[in-house]
């Protein structure tokens, strides 16, 4: 792996009390680069812009995707990352998808472990902080060809993050637009997914709404995802959420609350969440709770849920009340090193000496 440290950083400039989520950027970036049929030596450089040009067959036919992970800093300035294995795994069967070649173990673990621990400064410590990674792979083949391209460009960024949608959201159960479709890229987290979901995301947004809860694509009567984030709902003392498939990310955060859930004792059922069962429940009082789940947010409850023009407002529920947020603090606890880790989620990025070049 070839270093190349900055002289001149910005961390002295960087208030971990005031800060922009998505603007504001670490120190470095790993880049590794694939031509000739095979991946490059990883470098950890200087964070800044590329040399690319309009005829990136990235721009142009869109074979680009990414993952979304935290390395978290305890009390004592420890700093884990969580579930790692599980992004390298995602982040292949994406590249698989959308024919991009697969990234080697090596570059993505150990790379991404070398990259957090030289910039380890930039993560802030305290309640709902943490370094947002953003790891992804994009073509950069020069051509306007309508074909698998034959370079690409793997790197990883960083971004201080703290609490997103701290306050609970209303939502908006889609009958029209759908986020996936059978046989598409929906269970990849593909660059493209996130560009048709705004338009929808923006519709409902002028209504009043933070967000759409995504229905499948064939008769809109089921519940796939809501907004960037997988879906749950508490009907009685039940959890319910989506099975995963083709069409359904499979979620970092997800699977973790559903291994917390379990562990807690807790109903859960994994498979076909009807729209029109959770909209009875509604009326008659028994859905509890629903709430999404991701990397970026951990949580987010939802205050209301509209079914065409109909409206219900959810109940906002105590800690102890709430499943959604007590499976929240139980998994940031492990995340933030407060608890042990009967799972082996946590893995400790372990301070290293580089010689750079």
């Amino acid at each position: 792996m070839i270093i190349q440290k900055t002289s001149n950083s910005k961390i002295s400039s960087f208030d971990p009390d005031n800060f922009s989520f998505g603007t504001t950027f670490g120190d470095h970036m790993l880049i590794c680069e694939y031509e000739n049929g095979n991946w490059g030596e990883p470098k950890i450089m200087p964070y800044g812009p590329l040399p690319i040009t309009p005829a990136n067959m990235a721009f142009n036919y869109g074979q680009a995707c990414f993952e979304g992970m935290k390395a978290y800093k305890d009390e004592t300035d420890e700093v884990f990352l969580f579930r790692p294995e599980k992004n390298f795994a995602r982040i292949n069967k994406s590249a698989k998808r959308l024919a991009i070649p697969e990234i080697p173990e090596h570059v993505f673990l150990d790379g991404l472990k070398a990259l957090i621990d030289i910039d380890r400064n930039w993560i802030p410590k305290g309640e709902g902080k943490s370094l947002y990674i953003r790891p992804l792979v994009f073509a950069t083949e020069e051509t306007l060809k309508a074909r698998i391209s034959e370079k690409y460009m793997f790197a990883i960024v960083t971004s201080p993050a703290q609490m997103y949608y701290a306050e609970p959201v209303a939502v908006k159960v889609s009958d029209h637009y759908s986020r996936s479709a059978e046989g598409g890229v929906g269970s990849a987290k593909a660059a493209g997914n996130y560009a048709g979901s705004f338009y929808p995301t923006q519709l409902a947004n002028d209504e009043g709404y933070d967000q759409l809860i995504w229905t499948d694509d064939a008769t809109h009567t089921k519940f796939e995802e809501s907004g960037t984030m997988n879906v749950f709902v508490r009907i009685n003392d039940t959890i319910l959420t989506p099975k995963t498939s083709e069409k359904i990310l499979d979620g970092v955060t997800r699977d973790s609350f559903l291994k917390l859930a379990e562990s807690k004792g807790y109903e859960v059922k994994v498979g076909d969440v009807l729209v029109n069962d959770v909209k009875e429940a509604a009326k008659n009082g028994t859905l509890k709770e629903a709430w999404g789940v991701g990397t970026a947010v951990v949580t987010t409850v939802f205050k209301q849920i509209a079914f065409g023009e109909e409206k219900f407002d959810l109940p906002i529920l105590s800690e102890e009340e709430s499943y959604a947020l007590t499976l929240k603090k139980a998994l940031v606890d492990i995340q933030t090193n407060k608890v042990e880790d009967p799972f082996g989620w946590r893995v400790k990025v372990e301070k290293q000496v580089f010689e750079t070049v």
